[in-house]
C-alpha cells in the first residue's frame, strides 16, 4: 500500500512502506514457487509443506503485527540502512490485517487440500501469488484496500496503530 492513511497515531510511529512491499516480493517468489511444484505434481507433499511455511508466516504478521515479522526484520536489518530515509510513514494496521486474508486464503487451500480437493492447493498458491505480486511491484495492496473498505462501512473498527 503506498497511500498513508493517516490514521497512525503519534505516539506509535508507523511503518516504512517500502517494508510490506519488500516482504510481499519474498512471499511472491515463495507462492510462485509453490504454484510451480503443485502444478507438476510430481512433489505435492513440497508443494504443501511449503505453502503451510506461508501460511504460518502469514499468521505470524497477522498476530504479531508487520513490525515483528521475519520480513520486516530482515528489511530493517539489511535494507533499510542502505536506503534513504522514508518520506512518509504508513499505519500498520492495513498490512497486518494483510497477513490475515492471506493466511485465510492459503489456510482454507490447505483445508480444502486435506478434505480432498487437490485443485485447492493450487488455486489458492495462484490466488496468494496474485495478492503478493501486485502488491511487491506495484504497491497496490489488495489486503489493505479490503482494510480500508471495510473501515469506512463500519464492518470493523480501525486499529490504527497496531502492532
Amino acid at each position: 500500500m503506498t497511500e498513508n492513511t493517516g490514521t497512525a497515531p503519534a505516539t506509535r510511529p508507523g511503518i516504512d512502506p517500502r517494508s510490506p512491499r519488500f516482504g510481499a516480493g519474498i512471499t511472491a517468489v515463495l507462492l510462485l514457487i509453490d504454484l510451480f511444484l503443485a502444478l507438476t505434481g510430481a512433489t505435492a507433499a513440497a508443494a504443501v509443506l511449503l505453502l503451510l511455511a506461508i501460511a504460518l508466516l502469514f499468521a505470524w504478521g497477522a498476530l504479531a503485527g508487520v513490525r515483528r515479522h521475519p520480513y520486516g526484520l530482515l528489511y530493517r536489518v539489511a535494507v533499510r540502512p542502505r536506503l534513504a530515509p522514508p518520506t512518509e510513514l504508513e499505519d500498520p494496521a492495513p498490512p497486518t490485517f494483510a497477513q490475515a486474508v492471506g493466511l485465510f486464503v492459503t489456510g482454507v487451500g490447505l483445508l480444502l487440500f486435506v478434505l480432498g480437493v487437490p485443485a485447492a492447493l493450487p488455486i489458492a498458491a495462484a490466488l496468494a501469488f496474485v495478492a503478493a505480486f501486485l502488491n511487491s511491484v506495484f504497491g497496490y495492496c489488495l489486503g489493505c484496500q479490503l482494510y480500508l473498505l471495510l473501515v469506512r462501512s463500519g464492518v470493523i473498527r480501525s486499529r490504527a496503530g497496531a502492532v
